[in-house]
């Protein structure tokens, strides 16, 4: 699905909104989530950061975890990989999970 500028940062900041009030719900002092400016941080206690943001000329969100990097794409519905058909909030939490060492549920 095509997103117009305005359709494309509507859908990415619902999206990153949504997902930094799912992160600080989970009252972890292991992780702290900032969003600011399209760009949600997460650092861990271990120094190490995952960054989600939204990239306006591609028209995606992109994700880096560690030495893997997502480009998603939005399908009307959801944010998927294209590359891996991950959709974006699955992999924000099977992330986050394994670096914190236990399941969460963002959603």
């Amino acid at each position: 699905m095509a997103l117009t500028e305005s359709q494309f940062e509507m859908q990415a900041d619902t999206t990153l909104n949504k997902m930094v009030d799912a992160l600080a719900d989970l009252e972890d002092d292991a992780l702290e989530a900032d969003l600011e400016s399209g760009v949600l941080s997460l650092r861990f206690e271990d120094g190490s950061k995952y960054v989600v943001n939204s990239h306006r000329a591609a028209r995606q969100i992109w994700m880096a975890a560690g030495a893997t990097a997502w480009h998603f794409d939005y399908d009307g519905q959801q944010w998927i990989a294209a590359k891996s058909g991950d959709e974006l909030w699955d992999t924000v939490e099977k992330c986050t999970s394994e670096k914190l060492g236990r399941p969460i549920r963002l959603r």
